[in-house]
């Protein structure tokens, strides 16, 4: 395929030259536009980005005009089919206003990125910007010591605080971050090694969009990093009069928050832009969205967000009545037993293995040392056994024999063991054996076999028993299976737990709590949990208190979440090697963008040993010898383990260091600022620091620079070259260089056997090492496939996962109509047809009129318009037509009555008390239930009640959506776990997961349409008594605080600055600046003359507690 490429390459040239060929002429046109601006005034540079607003503005305008007249048509049209059709007119205009947008931005590129350069180099060679003062200068010298107000003019100031510290401005965008700003606009990935200047490159295409001021968004990975990047880059915006925000800085469904979201350019962390979405589709008031629409995206470290993290779901959630804890303490006894009698079995199986290996028995031989690793595969010293000459050939070999035939033979092999671990797979399958072991003490012999469901209902057919029976019967075997089927799941899960999952190394344990480490950085995941009991299982294993289970009331990945976006962007060191993952799901392309300065760092090929023992030696040695010539060493590990145990040989040999681990991740700023210092040595977790650059003294660079040394090959090719990437910045020299050992987790699950054969023909001695480019091939041809096998499980996860979006697409949608109000009346007919259909489909076809009437009756509160002579006549679809006009008027009767019977009522009220309320509560039945309903006093005594009949309709359709979507999310949790079981039954779990959710779909869409028309039509009001008309107190909105977000809310790559992990003590190690204190009664510093109080004191009872830029 590699000779295939480079062939296709000679003729159409490769990919990086194209996209570097498609960007030069926006680049020259730029750099064109940049030399007329050095002689210009700074009033005249800010004019022009006035001049660019109005270009797009009139671009648009007669689109936008379009629009707000077929908003106006369809408010006032009565018929709901012309309204509807006025509505779908309205989406294809806004969509066609998106492209138009494009277009204009494209055209306008040169001279928004050229003005962003100019303002870059003002704010660089001059301490202070002279302009006239407009009203946005004003407002910002309220809180910003940086612009000051003297007389008409404001100045600003060079230096301003940013993430806690003052910055001095010192960048100027190079040539090569212009190409780099091109491919971000164009919504593409752009590859930028590190100290490149990501977060300076963005500012271009973000100053573009943001000039349509339909909203940008920078995606962090951290809040301190949001709230860093917001006030570092702020200013740059901000002196051309565009609003920067930072929603990490704000309380989620505050007014502040939403202001954030209103801003032209919004800072935020992954997960908080996603927990917004879906708190915004929690409110039941339009005040309480936050959110616009997702126009324009750019997401830094795109790598983390949109594979690492994006399988992960965010969810909101609450307390369930259904909550089992027991099992898992009943089971944990019997899991010991099955654990400690399967490592008896494999310690006999290997010292057999190994007695008759040495006797030259390699067939029996073999068959021993396989079923040990199809025991305990990470028995230390199987591990061990197999780094010696010759075995990992003779394992593999065995393996390859026993599996062919579609693994026939393997029973002959695994049926002594209890359980058999596949540890590439990640399962665990108890044999007849271990299921007689832990069922000894049960009285059912059958107590965790699953029973063929099948077959046994087969046997009832066949029994002869009446109806009732068998249905009795049918109901004992399905609860036997459901009750049966849990409590394997949760064996398998504690088996996992006890075999798989290695404490400091998948997890650590801090207060009493399991909590993740992420296997990418080493850091702790504050808040997330594993899914399907897993979590739980560790929790007993570990004896901590097993936390009850949660229903889930909204949740969504991020990888849907960044796919809503009109266009995304993402920047990233490290893109390359996952390009066809990012195509794949999200469309995105990667452009690798040149470096300023050509990387001189040293990369060399990997050093391979038999032993951990042996390389961690090694690596000791190698860390000694470049401390002696004053170089400082980046050690990059893989898990708490490995920093804890290579800190201890450091210590024996007397060497100072620094540790950056799970367990001491508050420090991380501090450590990464002091790795490029002579003679620093940092241990640390492979993507340590990121977003943080290691600068090097003079004396470091003359010694070679940074050394960094990596301690195993990770499973991503992209993590080792992160890790490589924090050396040899802005074309400072440096050296990397990993060290392997057979023992490593990748050599021993993916490395080719050629390796294990090549050591084995070399005949190494103890300490020896092989290294060799065809070695450093062959190992990354072994990521390759880890990767490869990575992205299956991914794309299978998102395909679980588009199901669920895509009912939740249409749910939010009609959420979104109610709440807004706008096009309910569109809903709320085509809910009637919906249900109209489905009644006269069920009945039609029988013919059976009476149970038609009396459903009819039933569901619309009216008498059939068809005769049963008609009925039984007419074709079906004649019927649902008739049927539909007599529900739609008998509708529309309805709501003049509700109206007729409120408004006098209500404009009594309005008369006497409209001074002091603003919106009342109207109590409204169904005869069954009491719905509250507020509705706006003014509005509906002017529409003559009309107003408190849409009120009832968004109430009702609101409610309804909302209970049968919490129910409807438990079932598709239940179902997701019990698909799983559909592989007994040699069927594809993801086929039934979308067949069994589609329909469960279907009937919670059927049912929510039957519940609404139903308490719409017999809707009534119970009291015409004006004074039972009660003020509505206070603006109803969802109480939050029942609910819990997990996966929230944790710095993902630090907590310096703020969020989760560190005690109070660690996090105040950071100071925070203020900016500007202004008394109450001092002058306000925008100039006005007035006292602070009186002017921007008024909208700020704080004002200047915060710093901001």
């Amino acid at each position: 395929m590699d000779i295939v490429n480079k062939v296709l390459g000679l003729f159409l040239g490769n990919k990086y030259e194209r996209d570097i060929k498609e960007i030069t002429p926006y680049v020259q046109a730029t750099i064109r536009e940049y030399e007329k601006l050095k002689d210009i005034s700074n009033d005249e540079l800010r004019d022009l980005t006035l001049q660019l607003k109005k270009e797009i503005h009139d671009e648009i305008e007669p689109d936008e005009n379009a629009i707000k007249q077929l908003k106006e048509k369809a408010e006032t049209e009565e018929d709901v089919n012309k309204k509807e059709d006025y509505y779908n007119q309205i989406d294809k205009e806004e969509k066609l206003i998106d492209d138009k947008l494009e277009k204009v931005l494209d055209r306008l590129l040169p001279r928004a990125f050229a003005i962003v350069k100019e303002t870059a180099r003002r704010f660089k060679e001059n301490e202070e910007l002279e302009v006239t003062a407009r009203q946005y200068d004003r407002d910002l010298a309220a809180t910003r010591e940086s612009v000051i107000i003297k007389g008409d003019k404001a100045v600003w100031k060079n230096r301003w605080i940013a993430g806690g510290n003052e910055i001095l401005w010192d960048m100027i965008h190079y040539d090569v971050q212009l190409i780099g700003g091109v491919a971000l606009h164009k919504g593409k990935i752009a590859e930028m090694a590190t100290g490149e200047g990501k977060t300076v490159v963005a500012t271009l295409p973000v100053f573009l969009n943001a000039l349509a001021g339909k909203g940008v968004h920078i995606v962090t990975v951290n809040d301190y990093l949001s709230k860093r990047d917001s006030e570092w880059m702020g200013p740059i915006y901000e002196f051309h009069g565009l609003t920067v925000d930072c929603i990490d800085k704000h309380q989620p469904n505050s007014a502040d928050r939403r202001k954030a979201y209103n801003a032209d350019i919004t800072f935020g962390t992954n997960n908080e832009f996603g927990f917004d979405y879906l708190r915004d589709n929690m409110a039941i008031n339009p005040e309480d969205l936050v959110q616009r629409k997702h126009h324009y995206a750019i997401v830094d470290e795109v790598d983390s967000v949109l594979i690492d993290d994006a399988r992960t779901p965010l969810i909101i959630s609450g307390p369930t009545a259904k909550s089992d804890t027991q099992q898992f303490d009943e089971l944990k006894p019997k899991v010991d037993k099955l654990v400690n009698a399967q490592k008896k079995l494999v310690t006999q199986i290997l010292a057999d293995a190994k007695r008759l290996i040495a006797e030259g028995k390699n067939e029996e031989g073999g068959k021993l040392l396989l079923r040990a690793f199809k025991g305990l595969p990470k028995n230390s010293a199987l591990i061990k056994f197999l780094s010696e000459e010759g075995n990992k050939t003779l394992l593999q070999k065995t393996e390859n024999f026993y599996m062919q035939n579609n693994s026939k033979e393997m029973p002959k092999v695994t049926d002594e063991l209890y359980f058999i671990i596949d540890e590439k797979a990640n399962t665990i399958e108890l044999t007849e054996k271990g299921l007689d072991l832990i069922s000894t003490s049960v009285e059912d012999a059958s107590f965790f076999v699953l029973p063929d469901v099948g077959s046994k209902i087969a046997d009832l057919e066949r029994a002869g028993l009446s109806e009732r029976e068998k249905l009795k019967k049918k109901d004992e075997l399905l609860q036997d299976y459901a009750v049966k089927s849990e409590r394997v799941h949760t064996m398998t899960q504690l088996l996992k737990a006890w075999t798989l999952f290695e404490r400091d190394v998948e997890y650590v344990v801090i207060d009493n709590k399991v909590k993740i480490v992420d296997e990418q950085t080493g850091r702790i995941l504050e808040g997330r949990r594993y899914s399907d009991g897993l979590h739980q299982a560790i929790e007993a294993k570990e004896n901590v208190k097993v936390e009850e289970a949660t229903q889930t009331y909204a949740t969504i990945t991020l990888q849907n979440y960044f796919r809503m976006y009109h266009k995304l962007a993402g920047m990233t060191g490290t893109a390359e090697t996952e390009a066809g993952e990012f195509w794949n799901i999200y469309k995105l392309d990667v452009v690798v963008i040149p470096t300023n300065r050509p990387v001189i760092r040293t990369d060399r090929e990997d050093i391979v040993y038999k032993t951990k023992r042996e390389k961690y030696n090694a690596v000791i040695d190698e860390i000694v010898q470049l401390n002696r010539k004053g170089r400082p060493v980046l050690v990059g590990t893989t898990s708490v383990e490995i920093s804890e145990l290579l800190s201890r040989m450091l210590k024996m040999k007397g060497l100072k260091h620094n540790v950056l681990n799970a367990k001491l991740h508050q420090r991380e700023a501090e450590i990464v600022a002091e790795a490029g210092k002579t003679g620093t040595i940092t241990i640390a977790t492979n993507m340590a620091g990121r977003g943080t650059d290691i600068k090097l003294t003079p004396e470091v660079r003359e010694a070679g620079g940074l050394a960094i040394i990596g301690t195993e090959r990770h499973e991503s090719r992209r993590v080792d070259r992160q890790l490589r990437g924090r050396s040899g910045r802005q074309g400072d020299p440096g050296s990397s260089q990993f060290f392997v050992s057979l023992e490593d987790e990748l050599m021993r699950l993916f490395g080719s056997e050629r390796i294990a054969g090549i050591m084995d023909k070399l005949g190494l001695k103890d300490g020896e090492m092989i290294q060799h480019p065809m070695i450093t091939k062959s190992i990354e041809r072994a990521q390759k496939k880890v990767e490869e096998n990575n992205f299956g499980i991914r794309k299978r996860l998102l395909e679980y996962d588009d199901v669920m979006n895509s009912q939740r697409e249409v749910i939010y949608k009609k959420r979104r109509h109610a709440l807004l109000g706008e096009r309910l009346s569109v809903d709320v007919a085509n809910m009637m047809y919906d249900v109209t259909e489905t009644l006269v489909n069920t009945y039609h076809k029988d013919g059976d009129f009476e149970n038609f009437d009396f459903d009819l009756i039933r569901s619309f509160s009216m008498d059939s318009p068809v005769s049963q002579q008609d009925f039984l006549k007419q074709g079906s679809q004649e019927v649902i037509d008739a049927v539909y006009d007599r529900v739609l008027d008998t509708y529309k009767r309805k709501v003049e009555a509700i109206s007729a019977q409120a408004y006098p009522v209500l404009k009594d009220v309005y008369e006497r008390m409209s001074h002091v309320y603003e919106n009342v509560v109207v109590p409204i039945s169904d005869g069954v239930k009491v719905f509250q309903v507020i509705t706006n006093l003014k509005a509906t005594a002017e529409s003559e009640g009309r107003e408190l009949a849409k009120s009832y309709e968004k109430t009702v359709v609101l409610a309804t959506i909302d209970e049968a979507w919490k129910e409807h999310l438990r079932e598709m949790d239940e179902l997701k776990q019990s698909v799983q079981n559909a592989t007994y039954e040699q069927k594809d779990p993801l086929l039934v997961y979308k067949f069994e959710s589609f329909e469960l779909f279907k009937s919670m869409i059927t049912k929510v349409n039957k519940d609404v028309v139903s308490t719409l039509m017999k809707g009534h009001i119970p009291t015409q008594d004006p004074d039972q008309v009660k003020e509505a107190q206070r603006r109803r909105h969802v109480d939050m605080s029942r609910y819990r977000t997990s996966k929230s809310d944790f710095s993902q790559y630090s907590s310096t600055g703020g969020g989760g992990g560190g005690s109070e003590k660690n996090q105040k190690a950071e100071p925070v600046r203020v900016e500007k204190k202004v008394g109450r009664n001092d002058p306000c510093p925008c100039g006005s003359g007035k006292k602070y109080k009186n002017c921007h004191g008024m909208s700020q009872p704080g004002a200047g507690a915060g710093a901001g830029a």
